[in-house]
């Protein structure tokens, strides 16, 4: 029997091994080897519109080098504050990441905190800088998701709709109660059958890239494209965690911490993106100002110099020659007839 099985679709997998090989003796995940290709891709990603925006690329490599250690701290840091009941007792057992326990929310936030101190030692826009790495960050999340689904993890309740998914029960390292109450047994193989959660966000953030990507080169402000990213994941994530069956909770409020966090994000997101436009479109208003003002003080000096050819000038320096024609007939008939005079004196 298939190990992962879309019934539905009629797509079966006949196996999906979690580790992908061994290097002395040590197990490497397919988990981790995504994650991994999903960083590389957002660097590509990021050094290419580096390039097309004028930016340094060098500035980008070094960042994501910052993105790598305190996306790793901040997404386990995350999850342990809000599982902290697992790792009271062993607090050793915060530093084993080989056995899961990472939340992209944390890793988000860490890497934004890290990312504005590294702008500020940089030097550079914080914004502008955002804008060109967050397109590629929903690339690296929509990988990383399938890390998920090779892991047989962060799926949702049961379900019969199209996309219903099924992992064999024994492969599954944690099956909640409200699915364990759903199981599927064919051929002596029994399943647990699901809502892909993985997909979903994968999808999604494919779909918030296209829409990135669309977008920046029309942006209106600097920043915008990466208001524009966390607005969009939040919206996606909250209704996402509604459905998935592994969520944090707000301490003991029973409150799914992920959607909350997803509230707060959206609201800030759309307050400082309103406030950004509205700052970006008075500035601009004011530069056609003075480019009209300027326009128009141009004008004026242009005019002050330009020839004179209207006919009232052109009266002032024309040859008065009525006048001078007059006088000169005059003129010349009166030297005419003291010439005939003189010719006939001297006959």
């Amino acid at each position: 029997m298939p190990e992962v099985w879309f019934p539905n679709l009629n797509i079966q997998i006949e196996k999906l091994p979690r580790v992908a090989f061994t290097v002395f003796g040590q197990e490497i995940y397919w988990y981790a080897i995504l994650i991994m290709t999903g960083f590389i891709v957002a660097l590509l990603l990021a050094l290419k519109e580096a390039k097309r925006a004028g930016h340094n690329p060098e500035t980008y490599i070094d960042f994501f080098m910052v993105v790598v250690i305190f996306g790793i701290i901040g997404a386990r840091a995350y999850f342990v504050i809000f599982s902290w009941d697992s790792y009271k007792d062993n607090l050793l057992s915060i530093f084993y990441l080989r056995e899961g326990g990472l939340a992209i929310y944390g890793g988000l936030i860490a890497v934004f905190f890290a990312g504005i101190v590294f702008a500020r030692v940089k030097k550079i826009n914080f914004a502008s800088f955002a804008d060109v790495v967050l397109p590629g960050v929903a690339v690296a999340q929509a990988i990383g998701r399938v890390g998920n689904f090779v892991n047989r993890e962060v799926f949702g309740n049961y379900t019969e709709s199209l996309l219903a998914m099924r992992y064999i029960a024994d492969q599954v390292d944690v099956i909640p109660p409200v699915v364990a109450q759903h199981l599927v047994t064919v051929s002596d193989t029994v399943y647990i059958q699901v809502a892909p959660t993985f997909l979903y966000e994968s999808l999604g953030n494919l779909g918030l890239f296209c829409v990135l990507v669309l977008v920046r080169r029309r942006k209106k402000f600097d920043g915008q494209i990466g208001l524009m990213y966390f607005a969009g994941y939040g919206i996606g994530r909250f209704f996402i965690e509604g459905v998935r069956t592994d969520q944090l909770f707000l301490f003991n409020t029973g409150i799914p911490v992920s959607q909350v966090v997803s509230v707060i994000i959206v609201l800030i997101c759309i307050s400082l993106g309103a406030f950004l436009y509205a700052k970006s479109k008075k500035q601009n208003a004011e530069n056609e100002n003075d480019e009209s003002e300027a326009d128009e003080t141009e004008a004026g000096e242009n005019d002050a110099f330009k020839p004179k050819t209207e006919a009232g000038e052109n009266e002032a320096f024309k040859p008065k020659s009525e006048a001078f024609k007059t006088r000169d007939g005059e003129a010349e008939a009166d030297e005419t007839e003291v010439n005939k005079d003189d010719m006939a004196k001297g006959d």
